[in-house]
This record gives C-alpha cells, structure tokens and sequence, in this order.
C-alpha cells in the first residue's frame, strides 16, 4: 500500500443509511472500537479495539488466511520483525521515497499534505500557504541506551519487506517452487500527517500481505496479476460487501509507487468517498535485487528445470485489516423496524460476526437459567457464544441484533418439557424450534464455518 492514494467523491449512485458517525457512535457505546488514550483526551487518530471489535479484526484475519494460506497449496505464512536492520530502508527506497508532499500556513501554522489543499490557500483560515516540501512518513526510533546516529532504527511502514529479508531462507527451507507466495499479517506505522475518517487512516495500523513470486517474465506476471485483481475483489463481496460499493481503480504512472510496474487499487465507497481497500501491485524484482546490491548476498531462485538462477518478480496483494473492518461494518450497518420497534441490525458475515449465537432463558426461574448456562458450555465448545438473561427477551434481541449477532437461542417452557430450543435468526427474525443436540450441526451449517 502506497502512501499516496487518492480519494474522490462518492460519484456512485448507491444510496446509504450510515453515516460515519452513527457508526462510530455504535462502535464506542457497544464496545468495539474506543478512542485510545480517552481519558487523556486521546492522541492523534489512535484507536483501541474493545472486546466485540478484537472478535471481529481476529475473524476477519482469520478469514484473509483461510483464503490465501491453509486453503491453498502455493502459499507459506511468516511473521516478521517489526524493528528491522536500518539498511534494510535504505535499500527499499523508502528513505528516499516514502514522503507526502507537505505545506504549512503562515497565518494559523497548521500543516497540510499539499495534495490535500485546494485553491492554494489554507482550508482553515484561508492564509498563505509555503512552498510544499517532503515528508517522510516513516517513524525513527533508537536501539540502545544511546541515542545517535549509529543506534537509529524504523517501525516498519509495511510487513513486505521481512519477506524479501528472509528470501533465501524461506526458499531454503520450504522446498518452494515457482509461482508460491509468502502471507504475513502485521502491525505497521506511518507518521501520517493528516490522519482522520475513524480507523482508515491511522498512524498505527494492520495489514493483510502477500508476496507472489512468479518467473520474471511478462507472459506470467500479466495473468497472475489479473488473477490475484479478481480474487482479492470477489473475496470482499464473498464476505458482504455489495458490489456497487467496491471498484477497480489502475494506478496512473504519475502515481506509481517508487517500486511498482502497475498497481491497481480496490476502492470502497466509504461515506467520505471513494477510498483505497487494497492495492495490488506489480513489484518486479525490485526489492530482491536492491536487498542483493545492499546486502552483498545471493537473492535468486535456482529454476531446476531451466538450469538458471534469476530473481523472481513479485505481485503483492496488501489489505488494511482495520480498512477492511471498517468496509464490513459500513456495509452491514441496517436499520429498520421489527414489530413495531425501530432496531439498529449488524447484517454481518456469519462467519465474520464476532458473537456467533446468544443463549436466553426466557424467564429466570423455572430451571430456565440452568438449562440455559448448559446450552452455552456446549456450544462455546464451537462457536464464540454468550448468555443473557437481562430485561425483555426483545430487549435482548435487540441487543445482539446490534452487535451482528447472527443467531439467537431461547429456552422457554418447552425446552423444559422436550429438550427444544427456538432458533431465531437475525436477518429474517424468523424462530425455528430445534433439538438442543442437533443445535451444534445446524448452527454450523447456518455459519457457513466448513466454507
């Protein structure tokens, strides 16, 4: 992911209930993102994922690995170092290249990335602005006691380049062939001057990426690329996002990052407009061969069946884990009345939803509450699963609705009677009576956890 990226107008003809707002307003008051530091005042677009939001940033990891590492043969896992050698940002270009172009006004002193700024003037006070100048995004830090120019370090800006580090040694020891790829999921850190839009863009954040290393030559980087466009765009849709929400965007050559042959970027309709939610980029050999220069060590792949060594190019598909939150939320965010009452609905992915189901004993007595507590210690045995038993069973539903809670069980007097339980599902708020036994099967079948 680039540091420059474009953002337009909502120019779609999609209609939205949501506003950013309402949703940040959820987010805080059930318990799935807070502002970091709040009782400081917070700092700077930081952001702390409660109990409900940890749940749902895990599943949709869990869900980007499913689909680029254990459901596939051509792909390893990896977790690299945050803190990496300080050549190692040297010979990625990103010393030199990772700026945004950066003024200050004269009047108010506030500061502004340039490509931000419209009409040459401050957008706060309307005062002369400098000559824009470069910033580099990456944040420094020491290694040591000491703190000089021998012990300065950099919080990685991206997860890449821990792959191309480690290279040789994932060649070395996986026995990988020719086109195979190299997933990691990570923290990375970008001193963004104007971050902002809740947590898309932050200063601390988490990405989704892969590098494909193909055989250097244009007959297979082209098809693997329109490839791995396809794949990553349908994956969004596959998990909820509507498809008039999501589109391609190439790259222009003015745009390019310092290390692209082409990008194409999938754009999601946020309620600010149109905004990155993954690029996929032709990467070439770049990064293997400035590791190469710079390191003085061998980065090729041995092709047994040509009899040649070469250094393979790359295609990198790297997604925001928080972007690709924050898509899913807004798109699943609903409102509308059930019996007569207005609810807000989560119409999340089961599969994404951080609570899978809600046990409820219909009323506290009558060995309801114990019946119930014993449904829940069997079916947490394979779903994230909660209890609650406070105030009005429709109050209750109202409460997972809100949180994306897909399924809802209650035991009511003929649980008592038979061992049923009424199965009510979020979207249709349709209740079917169900074995408590064949709950865990059914359920699993309605999550859709064996896709």
């Amino acid at each position: 992911m680039s540091a420059n990226k474009a953002e337009g107008p909502a120019t779609a003809s999609a209609e939205r209930m949501v506003t950013m707002d309402k949703l940040v307003n959820l987010c805080k008051r059930r318990g799935i993102v807070f502002p970091a530091s709040d009782i400081y005042g917070g700092l700077g677009s930081t952001w702390d994922y409660g109990p409900l939001g940890v749940e749902l940033k895990r599943n949709v990891k869990d869900a980007w690995w499913r689909e680029m590492v254990t459901t596939r043969t051509d792909v390893v896992g990896l977790d690299s170092a945050i803190l990496q050698h300080p050549r190692t940002w040297e010979a990625s270009g990103h010393l030199q290249n990772f700026t945004d172009p950066l003024v200050d006004c004269k009047g108010c002193k506030q500061r502004f990335r340039a490509d931000q700024v419209q009409g040459g003037r401050c957008p706060e006070c309307g005062g002369e602005l400098t000559e824009a100048r470069s910033f580099n995004l990456m944040f420094k830090t020491f290694v040591g006691p000491v703190e000089d120019s021998a012990s300065v370090v950099y919080l990685r800006p991206e997860t890449a380049q821990g792959i191309f580090l480690d290279f040789a040694a994932l060649v070395d020891t996986q026995r990988v062939k020719l086109p195979f790829g190299v997933a990691q999921i990570g923290k990375s850190f970008r001193n963004e001057i104007t971050p902002g839009n809740f947590i898309f863009r932050t200063r601390e954040f988490e990405q989704m990426e892969m590098e494909y290393f193909i055989k250097p030559d244009p007959a297979e980087e082209t098809p693997w690329f329109d490839y791995w466009v396809d794949r990553r765009f349908n994956w969004y849709v596959g998990y909820g996002v509507r498809r008039e929400h999501v589109r391609l965007r190439p790259h222009c050559a003015d745009e390019l990052s310092h290390y692209s042959r082409g990008t194409t970027d999938i754009e999601y309709l946020y309620p600010f407009g149109w905004g990155e939610l993954e690029g996929v980029a032709k990467r070439g050999s770049f990064d293997l061969d400035q590791h190469a220069r710079y390191s003085g060590k061998d980065l090729t792949y041995f092709d047994e069946e040509a009899r040649t060594r070469y250094r393979p190019w790359v295609i990198e598909p790297a997604a925001g884990v928080d972007r690709a939150m924050l898509a899913f939320l807004l798109d699943a965010y609903d409102e509308d009345v059930v019996e007569g009452e207005e609810r807000i609905v989560l119409r999340l992915d089961p599969r994404l939803a951080p609570i899978k189901v809600a046990v409820f004993p219909l009323l506290r007595k009558g060995g309801q509450p114990e019946k119930a507590q014993g449904v829940l210690q069997t079916l947490q045995r394979y779903f994230t699963s909660v209890y609650d038993q406070a105030g009005s069973i429709g109050r209750r539903y109202r409460r997972q609705d809100e949180v994306g809670t897909p399924f809802g069980i209650t035991i009511d007097h003929q649980t008592m009677e038979d061992d049923t339980v009424t199965l009510r599902d979020r979207d249709s708020t349709q209740q079917l009576r169900f074995k408590i036994g064949a709950l865990a099967a059914e359920l699993t079948e309605r999550i859709g956890l064996h896709r």
